[in-house]
């Protein structure tokens, strides 16, 4: 067995090798110092930055497919906030994970306890020089992130960027077409960093048979939204699940005290509906890809479900689906749109039809 090089050391640098010493024995063991250097300095390291909302982080995982086809050189870091970071760490492409609590940190941004975490994330930001920094926000912190790493930074334009200030903070600028959905803007964008042109349909690298190997007969009711103008009306959802609760269980999950309040509300109306315990994104996940179909407003779960190719129907009351509308490989059906909620006989009619 020849010696190990660059050109002949695995990818994942955790994964245990055979090893062959001078008397032809094989032992297992994991790669040593000097093979590891040797590995990182053969392998180029791209930072992506996407740290929020969670249908967001949802829409670049396909570009985050499309970067492992294209750069098979290269090892991926996301930086991610805090609560994401268990989702993101199950994309097969991924290398590292590198949390911020941006969300947490703007209730105290002046108290000692999170200065001293700011510093501790802007060093592990650091500790690496990147070959290239991508940042897919697009938003003035986001940028001040980029701006933080050592690397070649790379973002959208003055004329394509949400915030066109943090456009300056990158050293290429792209144009991408701002009509363009989400999903399709990221995967451009990385595609046109990386020199490589994104291919095919969106993957998400979200394998539903992992989360969920067996089927399940429960629906899942995604009600809860932070902005108040995408919600659908309390009594439409008490009225949606009476319709079709008869005959499935019904799981009404929440992530705020308000929401909760809200499922429980709704369980006490709704024949065969509970109300889960809050639980972390991954086992979220889990619960998402088990149910035989999801009905829910534009929230990032709502998003997740799609990802996973799990049936669903979408109800849009406050935003433009074919912008930020859910994209994936199962059935699924859109209704309504920006100030147009569906009506409740639309979404049952809706349900009956992806579930045949």
């Amino acid at each position: 067995m020849p010696p190990l090089g660059p050109a002949n050391v695995a990818n994942d640098h955790k994964s245990p090798i055979l090893i062959a010493p001078r008397n032809g024995m094989v032992m297992a063991g994991m790669l040593n110092d000097r093979y590891m250097s040797a590995a990182k300095q053969a392998m180029a390291n791209v930072l992506f930055i996407k740290t929020s909302s969670l249908g967001d982080v949802i829409h670049h995982m396909p570009a985050l497919t499309d970067a492992r086809k294209g750069r098979g050189d290269a090892a991926f870091t996301w930086l991610v906030e805090e609560a994401f970071a268990p989702l993101v760490r199950l994309h097969p492409a991924m290398s590292e994970v590198i949390p911020v609590a941006w969300r947490r940190w703007r209730k105290s941004l002046y108290a000692p306890a999170t200065l001293g975490e700011i510093a501790a994330s802007i060093r592990s930001i650091r500790l690496r020089r990147y070959d290239d920094i991508i940042d897919s926000q697009g938003l003035l912190r986001s940028a001040l992130m980029a701006r933080v790493a050592y690397g070649r930074r790379h973002g959208y334009d003055a004329a394509s960027i949400r915030e066109p200030l943090a456009s300056r903070f990158y050293d290429a600028r792209y144009a991408v077409d701002r009509n363009l959905h989400a999903v399709e803007r990221n995967r451009i964008l990385c595609g046109l960093a990386l020199h490589y042109a994104p291919q095919g349909a969106p993957d998400f690298g979200l394998d539903r048979r992992r989360f969920a190997p067996n089927a399940s007969r429960y629906a899942v009711l995604l009600h809860a939204t932070a902005r108040a103008e995408k919600q659908w009306p309390e009594m439409n959802w008490i009225a949606l699940g009476k319709a079709i609760g008869r005959d499935i269980e019904l799981v009404v999950p929440w992530g705020t005290q308000v929401e909760r309040l809200r499922s429980e509300r709704i369980a006490t109306e709704v024949p065969n509906a509970n109300v889960p315990e809050r639980a972390p994104l991954d086992q979220v996940a889990k619960m998402i890809a088990g149910a035989q179909f999801v009905v829910g407003v534009d929230t990032g779960l709502l998003h997740l479900a799609a990802a996973l190719g799990v049936p669903l129907v979408a109800i849009f009351a406050g935003s433009k689906p074919n912008l930020t509308g859910p994209v994936g490989s199962g059935p699924l059906s859109v209704l309504g749109n920006d100030g147009k909620p569906p009506s409740v006989d639309a979404v049952v009619d809706a349900i009956a039809k992806i579930v045949r």
